[in-house]
C-alpha cells in the first residue's frame, strides 16, 4: 500500500560563476516557459481574474525531484523546464533564493522552505543535506494522523511566512495517519512604488469587460516618466512600474482591442519576453484590484507530462530511507494580490499532496495608458528575469 505526503509552495528566485551563468540562464529561460505552459492551462478552465506563482510551485516540486529517481525524475525535470543536470539545478537554487530574501523599509520579499515529517519516516541523509543547504529548509517533526492539530501546524507556518495572506492552505481532512511527510515552500511580496499614485486622484472609472458590458471601479491616476512600449506584433501596450528598494517590477500587457485579451493569451510566451522599454511620459489609469486563487495543479501538471509522481509507478525513494512507496495525492497552491495607490503585496502557496489600440500621443510628448479593459500582469525580478507571479485581470 502507498503512503501518503504533501507538499506545500510559494514562490521566487536567481545565479553567478562560470558553470553558474549557465545553470542561471537555463532556470531562467525554464521559468519563463514554466510560467506560460501554466498559464495557459490555467485558462483553460479559469475564466475570471487570477494571481499565480509557477515559481512557488517550480521551488517546491524541484525540492521533491531530489528524492526522485530514474523516469520520475525525468518527467520533472522535463515538465517543470529545470536545468539538464542536478548538478546545475542545485547550482541554480543555491544561489537563486538567498535573493529572495530582503526586509527593507520599503520593499519586503521572504521565501522559505520547510519540511515536516511523520514520527516514524526517516529522511535519506542526502535528500536531507540537500533540503538544508541547498533548499534552505527547515525540518520538523509532526503526528500526521492527529489530522487537526499538524494542519493547523502547517498553516500557521504558511500564515506566519505570508503576513497572513494565506490561511488554511491544507484542510485537516485531506491529510491523516498515511501522510507521511509534507514539504512547503511559502514565498511573500511587499513593495512600494517608486511613483506612487495619489489617493486624491482615485475615482470610479468605467472597466469594459467587453464592448457590451462595463462595471464601475475604483481607479487610479498617475502622469509619470516609466518604462514603455508599444509592441504592433502583439498588438498591446506594455507598461512597467517600479518598486523602490530593489529590481522588481510589475509589468502591466494591455491589448490595444477591449477584446483582445485572447488572442493576446495565445500568444503568452512572447508577452512573457523582455520588451525594448524607452522612458516616456505615461499617462496611466489603472484600477485598484484585489486578487485570490486556489489552483489545483495536479491536471495542470499532468497535462505537462509529470504522471508518474501521481501513481504506483512513482519513484521518490530518495526521500525516505523508511518509507520507499511513496506518490504525490495533491498539489494544490493559494495566491493572493493586493495593487494599491502605494504599491503592491502579494503572496502564493502550493500544497502538494503524495499519497500520497494605440495609445494616442499626447501634446507634450507622452502617452495615454487605460487600463480600462481586461489585461495581463507580472512581477518579475529583472537582474535575473525571473517572473515571480502572474496574473490577469478582467472583472469577470
Amino acid at each position: 500500500m502507498r503512503s501518503a505526503v504533501i507538499f506545500l509552495a510559494l514562490a521566487c528566485g536567481v545565479l553567478s560563476g562560470p558553470v553558474e551563468d549557465e545553470a542561471t540562464q537555463e532556470f531562467v529561460t525554464g521559468n519563463h516557459k514554466f510560467t506560460a505552459a501554466i498559464y495557459k492551462e490555467i485558462i483553460k478552465k479559469e475564466k475570471g481574474n487570477i494571481i499565480v506563482s509557477p515559481l512557488s510551485a517550480e521551488t517546491v516540486l524541484a525540492l521533491t525531484n531530489e528524492g526522485a529517481r530514474g523516469e520520475t525524475s525525468r518527467e520533472f525535470v522535463t515538465g517543470l523546464s529545470l536545468p539538464s543536470s542536478n548538478e546545475k539545478i542545485q547550482k541554480a537554487f543555491k544561489t537563486f533564493l538567498p535573493k529572495l530574501k530582503r526586509s527593507e523599509d520599503d520593499l519586503k520579499l521572504l521565501s522559505a522552505n520547510k519540511i515536516y515529517v511523520g514520527k516514524d519516516v526517516k529522511l535519506v541523509d542526502s535528500f536531507r543535506d540537500i533540503a538544508t543547504t541547498i533548499y534552505d529548509s527547515g525540518v520538523d517533526n509532526v503526528n500526521f494522523a492527529e489530522n487537526v492539530q499538524a494542519a493547523q501546524t502547517i498553516n500557521g507556518w504558511v500564515e506566519d511566512n505570508t503576513n497572513d495572506k494565506i490561511k488554511n492552505l491544507i484542510a485537516p481532512d485531506s491529510i491523516s495517519d498515511d501522510t507521511k511527510m509534507v514539504l512547503v515552500n511559502a514565498l511573500y511580496f511587499s513593495g512600494k512604488w517608486v511613483s506612487r499614485f495619489e489617493d486624491y486622484e482615485t475615482t470610479k472609472k468605467k472597466f469594459y469587460k467587453s464592448k457590451a458590458d462595463t462595471v464601475d471601479v475604483d481607479t487610479m491616476h498617475q502622469v509619470e516618466y516609466l518604462n514603455y512600449y508599444e509592441n504592433p506584433a502583439l498588438k498591446a501596450k506594455f507598461l512597467e512600474l517600479p518598486y523602490q528598494g530593489a529590481d522588481i517590477t510589475m509589468v502591466i500587457v494591455l491589448p490595444d482591442e477591449i477584446e483582445g485579451l485572447g488572442a493576446l493569451e495565445q500568444n503568452i510566451e512572447q508577452v512573457l519576453e523582455p520588451q525594448p522599454f524607452t522612458k516616456e511620459r505615461v499617462d496611466v489609469d489603472l484600477p485598484k484590484f484585489t486578487i485570490e486563487t486556489e489552483i489545483k495543479f495536479v491536471p495542470i501538471l499532468k497535462s505537462l507530462g509529470i504522471q508518474r509522481i501521481f501513481s504506483d509507478s512513482a519513484d521518490l525513494s530518495g526521500l525516505s530511507s523508511t518509507h520507499k512507496d511513496l506518490y504525490v495525492s495533491d498539489v494544490i497552491q493559494k495566491a493572493f494580490i493586493n495593487v494599491t495607490e502605494t504599491g503592491t503585496e502579494a503572496a502564493a502557496a502550493t500544497a502538494v499532496g503524495i499519497a500520497l489600440l494605440s495609445a494616442p500621443i499626447l501634446g507634450s510628448g507622452g502617452y495615454i495608458f487605460r487600463a480600462d479593459h481586461p489585461f495581463i500582469y507580472y512581477i518579475r525580478e529583472n537582474r535575473s528575469g525571473g517572473l515571480l507571479f502572474v496574473g490577469r485581470y478582467n472583472q469577470n
